[in-house]
């Protein structure tokens, strides 16, 4: 990188300004920066062949940058970053590019204009009442002549070649992934290189971590296992098969893979062993865990941290980036708050509502990662929790990783495969490899647990039983029932709630101090709402389980005996609530689930009664696959002007896999939950490391219920973005979580 001298500032064009610690200007050439960025860009499409594409959106996606106008803007502004389109007195510089592209290439120069109009402001929709692509290409901008040859000249890129099977078949969204994918590589080059001039620590900090560390990983995981197998579970000679049946598969090429064990046999770590070897054999560049649940991803992650740990002199921050909103920042390392930016390590913990929403997303923020989704092995942890109303397009965006950008994915599930294509399920995936060899055996093996069933049971019923047993789990569908039965209870010290109106760290405190009691064998009776459900690590010998969907009512069950050390099976028992459930899911799956069920005999989790309830709940419900219109957002239109018309930036609002309308309230909970919220008093603005401090400390509240709070006893923030409990004394409860009383006294339960 060359930085300029002063007496350049009248004649190099200029990219970008920093001073130095003297004050002295430093230029960062425009050309220079094209050029890098150029080819940061082709070397990250290059993983699915569209390297030719991300070079060019590279050169051209700051030409605006050569117009005298912002040459004279960026130097009076004497340092001053002008990256934000449309603020007052900015200078639109991506329009232009996104001209040249369309002028250049014509009908695939389209498909670049979305990447280089969108670099900064995100991907626009093709036409509509907002700022839209149809807009940029019809604007007026400055004259930008001075750029030289070397930069506007282009040829028409040849690859990749499925990209022009898309266009043979008129698959419109699988062009528009390209694009979006091509937009990735390009904000990412893009702000790398610009962060190399202005930040060069931050860059520093960027260090790639080993060639070799997947085989590191490995070697560790194989460690760590061994010394596992010292304890003497029952359960542990179907988990060692389950490990060596994924160790077998990983020699098959990429593609989808479907690993069916029930809970508890062993699925976390031999998956990730079958996505260790598998990287190693087939080249693939990470791995990314992809759970249903915030609850669970902080309990796979340590885990996983565990193994890297036992990897002599590299920090493991190096290879492991936890990405969701729970994040411990005692486990953050400045390197990791970056990694989380792009994805660029090789392995990433994530959720399923960070993983898909991302991937129908038009923000620069939210898209620079998606490039490293390619050539990736994924492992989608109960993979049959995706919403229906989202199911097609969410399926759609599995097969463009998998035939397309060179990723492997397995589709990880307690019970049977929901998502495999079938004669009722056109929109399914195909050409599933399963992993064990037989997964009916394998069910039959780690049977551990006898469901029966109950009649209706009043809160006042469901006490007495609970306090009649010393170690049992109730797990229901609402808050507010998990909160009727808990005070019914009475105080001990035995009596645990956990719900999400607890903030996470409490939550946290209160699990470990759960699988204490449990494993000292004392007294132990605990009800929770769902979140302690899909792989949360507890063991008790009898769970009560409200009715459910069958999926749930299945997680519920590797709560029981998880471990298999009972003298007999574990005891689990589905019951008929007095409260109507009234969110839409949770009502949709317990109907799909009562029609299946004789409440009086019979195996509500062998496969047969399964694969009948996805029918029920997936594969009979065609109308609602796309409830969202995802897919009909992104169309081939006949219009020169104008010849793909997607809609990115419609898309981006309306998908939304939790679409609650609520509003954050910090707990001042803890010696560090109240200097958290003090340091929110004083500080100007909420910064990036501060937020993610506070998402331990976090409760999300209705929105009405915030509103009617203001300032009786939530205190607003930052303009009302954010509030802060005021008084943990009188609206937080070490057993219950938040409480918050309205002017009569009634309690509001959030």
């Amino acid at each position: 990188m060359t930085n300029h001298r002063r007496d350049e500032l009248e004649t190099t064009p200029i990219a970008h300004i920093r001073l130095d610690k003297n004050g002295n200007p430093i230029v960062h050439g425009l050309m220079e920066h094209l050029l890098e960025t150029a080819e940061k860009a082709r070397r990250f499409a290059s993983s699915f062949d569209g390297g030719d594409w991300g070079y060019l959106a590279g050169l051209w996606h700051d030409l605006g940058k050569y117009s005298n106008e912002f040459q004279c803007y960026i130097r009076r502004k004497n340092g001053i970053e002008a990256h934000i389109e449309n603020e007052k007195g900015r200078i639109d510089h991506s329009t232009a590019g996104a001209q040249h592209a369309v002028g250049k290439i014509d009908l695939l120069g389209h498909l670049l204009s979305y990447v280089v109009a969108g670099h900064h402001s995100g991907l626009l929709d093709g036409r509509s009442e907002f700022t839209c692509q149809e807009d940029r290409l019809k604007k007026r901008v400055f004259a930008w002549a001075g750029a030289p040859s070397t930069i506007v000249q282009s040829n028409i890129p040849l690859k990749p070649a499925f990209l022009y099977r898309a266009l043979a078949r008129k698959d419109a969204f699988s062009i528009s992934f390209f694009v979006r994918m091509i937009f990735s590589c390009l904000v990412d080059a893009d702000f790398l290189d610009t962060e190399l001039f202005m930040n060069p620590m931050a860059a520093f900090l960027r260090l790639s971590p080993p060639g070799n560390a997947m085989n590191l990983m490995e070697q560790a995981l194989n460690e760590y296992v061994a010394a596992l197998s010292v304890d003497e579970a029952p359960v542990n000679s179907a988990r060692s098969y389950v490990r060596q049946a994924c160790l077998n598969e990983a020699t098959k090429p990429p593609g989808f893979f479907s690993l069916t064990v029930p809970t508890g046999g062993g699925k976390t770590l031999s998956s990730w062993a079958f996505a260790l070897r598998h990287a190693q054999i087939h080249g693939l560049n990470r791995i990314v865990y992809v759970v249903p649940f915030t609850t669970i991803i902080e309990q796979n992650a340590e885990e996983f941290r565990k193994v890297m740990r036992l990897i002599p002199g590299l920090p493991y921050d190096r290879l492991i980036v936890e990405h969701h909103s729970n994040f411990d920042p005692k486990k953050e390392t400045a390197y990791s708050r970056l990694a989380c930016e792009n994805w660029d390590v090789p392995l990433i913990i994530t959720t399923s509502v960070q993983f898909y929403e991302s991937l129908f997303n038009s923000r620069t923020s939210a898209c620079r990662k998606l490039h490293n989704l390619a050539k990736a092995a994924i492992i989608l942890d109960e993979a049959q929790t995706i919403p229906v109303e989202y199911l097609e397009p969410c399926l759609k965006v599995l097969n463009e990783l998998t035939k397309n950008y060179g990723s492997s994915i397995v589709l990880c599930t307690a019970t049977q495969p929901a998502v495999h294509k079938r004669p009722n399920f056109s929109i399914g995936i195909e050409n599933v490899k399963e992993i064990i060899p037989n997964p009916p055996k394998l069910y039959s093996s780690l049977k551990r647990v006898k469901v029966e069933f109950l009649d209706l049971q009043t809160d006042t019923d469901l006490v007495t039983s609970l306090k009649n047993e010393k170690q049992v789990l109730c797990i229901v569908n609402t808050r507010g029932q998990a909160r009727s039965i808990i005070e019914r209870m009475g105080n001990d010290e035995s009596h645990f709630h956990l719900s999400a109106l607890m903030c996470p760290a409490h939550r946290t405190q209160t699990l470990d101090e759960i699988r204490r009691r449990l494993g000292d064998q004392l007294s132990c009776r605990v009800v929770s709402t769902q979140l302690i459900e899909a792989g949360v690590d507890v063991d008790f010998p009898i769970v009560f389980r409200s009715m459910a969907g069958l999926d749930s009512i299945a997680q519920a069950a590797g709560r029981c005996n998880r471990h298999g050390r009972l003298p007999e099976k574990g005891k689990v028992f589905i019951f008929r609530s007095e409260h109507q459930d009234r969110e839409r899911f949770i009502a949709n799956t317990t109907n799909c689930a009562a029609q299946l069920l004789d409440l009086r005999a019979g195996d509500p989790l062998d496969l047969e009664t399964i694969e009948q309830y996805f029918k029920l709940y997936y594969w009979d419900q065609s109308g609602r696959w796309d409830d969202k219109q995802i897919l009909h957002s992104f169309n081939l239109a006949q219009d020169k002007n104008l010849p793909f018309l997607f809609n990115f930036a419609t898309v981006s609002r309306d998908f939304r896999i939790i679409n609650e309308n609520t509003k954050p309230v910090v707990i001042p909970w803890g010696t560090e939950g109240e200097a958290l919220c003090a340091k929110l008093r004083i500080l100007p603005g909420l910064n990036r490391e501060t937020a993610r401090q506070l998402q331990r400390y976090t409760v999300q509240i209705h929105a009405k219920a915030w509103i009617e709070q203001w300032n009786r006893t939530i205190e607003s923030i930052f303009e009302g973005s954010l509030g802060i409990l005021m008084s943990v004394q009188h609206n937080y409860s070490e057993i219950y979580g938040l409480h918050i009383n309205d002017p009569t006294g009634n309690a509001i339960f959030v």
